[in-house]
């Protein structure tokens, strides 16, 4: 697997002097080097931004990710609807989110299955439309002291007086109008209403948190269009390249041509890369949400993408 920066004024990102590169290689798999997960993208995040600190000052930098898990993903303990009972847990129960446990040098502790052990933690609190903090769990001179509050409780101490009757959720989640709860339109369920809120809503990526926080901007291509990536166009090439080297057992010739392959792709070609190409076959957001639960793999949305759509709901 191979991970990188590149940008039509500099092609592939390296320092002004030639010495470091942004270009990491991940011998992916259960027995190699493991997979490229969100602490990875931190880390290499990281290195660029470092790199384009202090050899790129002169520039306004945007940082281009696909919208993927692991790009997107947010801290265990961030605000979400998702999970969240409605009502106050009874009895010695309570609810928190699932967290891993990691040791005091922050490393994850495994179980004897060899699974990382998980614990139950606090989600951190909301926050009222006037900036105020709100708790999500009862204060320690509460009759409920540390108990989670539960959506319904949530919803009116937001001033939603109806919380209390309304339904955990939609069957399914799947509320006849997404945008319950937001001016004019009834909330459905304590679940959307929830989910709608301002502060839920703007919940940043540990991606995003990281990069605006060192003044970097930051973007993230709409979900399931990589075609929109420059980039994308460059491991094509590289990719077309790659074949015409004679095939090799050794994994360091490997490594050479797949480097070689990347190397040929030069500054003109990137440049001439910059287009978009995505949304030709005419897909709204709700037909992009819908494809995206049909098609999870990198770039398999059929050509015939809205016939399919039409067949599956009997349109036409």
């Amino acid at each position: 697997m191979v991970a990188d920066f590149v940008s039509a004024d500099y092609g592939w990102l390296q320092s002004t002097d030639g010495e470091q590169h942004t270009r990491l290689l991940l011998k992916v798999g259960k027995n190699c080097e493991g997979y490229f997960q969100n602490k990875d993208v931190l880390e290499h995040a990281a290195k660029v931004m470092d790199i384009l600190e202090r050899d790129y000052p002169q520039d306004d930098h945007l940082l281009i990710f696909d919208n993927a898990p692991t790009h997107t993903k947010r801290a265990p303990d961030e605000l979400s609807a998702g999970k969240m009972p409605k009502g106050t847990p009874k009895g010695d129960k309570n609810w928190g989110v699932e967290v891993v446990v990691r040791d005091d040098q922050g490393k994850i502790v495994h179980g004897t299955d060899g699974k990382p052990k998980k614990t139950k933690a606090r989600m951190r609190n909301a926050t009222f439309l006037n900036g105020n903090p709100q708790l999500l769990y009862f204060p320690d001179n509460h009759m409920y002291s540390g108990k989670s509050k539960g959506m319904a409780v949530i919803l009116k101490e937001r001033g939603f007086k109806n919380a209390l009757q309304l339904r955990a959720q939609c069957k399914n989640f799947k509320c006849a109008n997404l945008l319950t709860g937001t001016g004019t339109v009834p909330a459905c369920c304590c679940r959307r209403l929830l989910f709608n809120q301002p502060d839920f809503v703007g919940v940043r990526s540990l991606l995003e948190t990281a990069c605006t926080g060192r003044g970097f901007a930051i973007l993230f291509l709409p979900k399931f269009h990589p075609e929109l990536n420059p980039i994308e166009q460059c491991w094509g090439c590289a990719k077309l390249k790659y074949p015409l080297n004679p095939p090799s057992p050794k994994e360091a010739l490997v490594e050479a041509n797949v480097l070689d392959a990347l190397s040929s792709i030069d500054l003109k070609l990137i440049r001439r890369s910059r287009f978009l190409d995505a949304y030709r076959q005419g897909l709204c957001p709700e037909l992009v949400v819908w494809a995206a639960k049909k098609y999870h793999g990198h770039r398999v949305v059929p050509q015939n993408v809205l016939a399919l759509f039409n067949v599956a709901h009997e349109i036409g």
